[in-house]
């Protein structure tokens, strides 16, 4: 249709539309504690019974179980040598499964822990969290468990505690690492093949040296601090760090094949990043960083990591990065070598979480990448290769479930 033959109402409608300034003004939306206030069209979808069937990119074809929608935010989970596999919940509570079932009662004996806020929120406080089993657990039943300590007059920290796994429940238990009053938020722990233990930390300030937040420590078994590490002697460094520069970690995991500890750490609007953890390196927050800020600007005035040691695979809009694990098992065949890491919600949209697959190269550089699960709107807080080589998702709800991944 011709400009000539338009109707003169549909004509000056089109010209304001194309002519005024507000024609394609932004819409404001609002914020809290500084971050935009997330949509819910998508949030909260309860989970289906399953099983779920899926074609994959590799022609992986897989069928997806629910195990159980018991559990409470949970936040990881842990296999035993013997197929046990624990649980911890944000609520302060240790679970346990056995042959595929969830136990009915929470283990006794472990510490006190403060959590408080829906998982999720800005500002949500971690109570139970991750878990390491020692080097040497066939032969000590040794593990240890990171948590938010309560310290009286409504203050926190993180600790990091030893106990004595006896089948059923915990024993003997002692703190080997508390750090300091306000410090707090996600704290991952894992074992290296040197037996020491590595401790990630979240918040603070990150390239502060004389600070525990936002940085890798690493000490010995017993929370000592080995004399290889990094910054020991060197003035105005605590000790115990071992990588600094990082912002909020959700994921800590020793690479079966390499022996290196890799992490995963939550960008802001933007900027998620797998990283390899190598001895003495600055990872840059906030200094640099592939993230907007929340209300919209850079993090940095140049994106990049020069400089600085850069992640070996980012995400530009963030997922929200969680527990991740390494596949090396044969159950699965299309997958083995494959990076698997667990996203909480994608683009700042809450019930957008999902299961991303990567794979290296040779040289450990991203060639492709397949997202999974994502259809059932869950947050995907960890993912762990069982014994029985096949992977295992727990997802971080109020009916949080553990999910079970195996060819179709």
């Amino acid at each position: 249709m011709s400009i000539a033959r338009t109707s003169a109402p549909l004509l000056a409608l089109t010209l304001a539309m194309f002519s005024s300034p507000l024609a394609f003004a932004q819409r404001e939306v609002p914020f809290r504690m500084g971050i935009p206030v997330a949509p819910s069209g998508l949030a909260d979808k309860p989970l289906g019974d399953g099983p779920f069937d899926y074609p994959t990119g590799e022609g992986q074809n897989i069928r997806v179980t629910v195990l159980t929608k018991a559990l409470s935010y949970p936040f990881t989970l842990t296999f035993l040598p013997d197929g046990t596999l624990l649980i911890t919940q944000r609520d302060g509570k240790l679970r346990v499964m056995r042959n595929g079932k969830l136990e009915p009662n929470a283990v006794a004996g472990g510490p006190e822990s403060f959590s408080t806020g829906t998982s999720g929120l800005p500002g949500a406080v971690h109570g139970y969290m991750d878990i390491a089993l020692h080097p040497q657990f066939v032969q000590n039943q040794t593990l240890y468990l990171s948590y938010t300590k309560p310290l009286g007059d409504n203050r926190t920290t993180f600790a990091v505690t030893r106990a004595k796994w006896t089948g059923t429940a915990l024993s003997e238990l002692k703190d080997v690492f508390v750090a300091e009053p306000g410090d707090g938020g996600p704290t991952l722990i894992a074992f290296g093949r040197d037996a020491m233990l590595y401790i990630a930390t979240s918040g603070g300030d990150a390239q502060s040296p004389n600070s525990l937040g936002g940085k890798v420590l690493r000490v010995r078994d017993d929370g000592s601090v080995p004399n290889d590490n990094p910054f020991v002697g060197k003035q105005g460094y605590r000790p115990e760090i071992y990588t600094l520069g990082h912002r909020n970690s959700l994921g800590l995991a020793l690479h079966p094949v390499t022996g290196e500890i890799w992490q995963s750490e939550n960008g802001p609007n933007g900027g998620d990043e797998l990283n390899v953890i190598r001895a003495g390196k600055n990872y840059g927050w906030p200094l640099v960083s592939y993230g907007r800020t929340y209300p919209g600007p850079w993090q940095a005035k140049l994106p990049t990591h020069e400089g600085f040691e850069p992640p070996v695979a980012y995400w530009t809009p963030a997922i929200a990065v969680s527990g991740f694990a390494f596949y090396t098992g044969d159950r699965l065949p299309m997958w083995t070598g494959d990076v698997f890491v667990g996203g909480l919600r994608t683009g700042e949209i809450p019930g957008t979480g999902k299961l991303d697959r990567i794979l290296f190269n040779q040289q450990m550089e991203e060639l492709r990448r397949e997202s999974l699960l994502v259809d059932l709107r869950q947050r995907v807080r960890d993912v762990q290769q069982g014994p029985d080589g096949l992977l295992y998702v727990i997802t971080d709800e109020d009916e949080g479930a553990v999910l079970r991944i195996e060819p179709r």
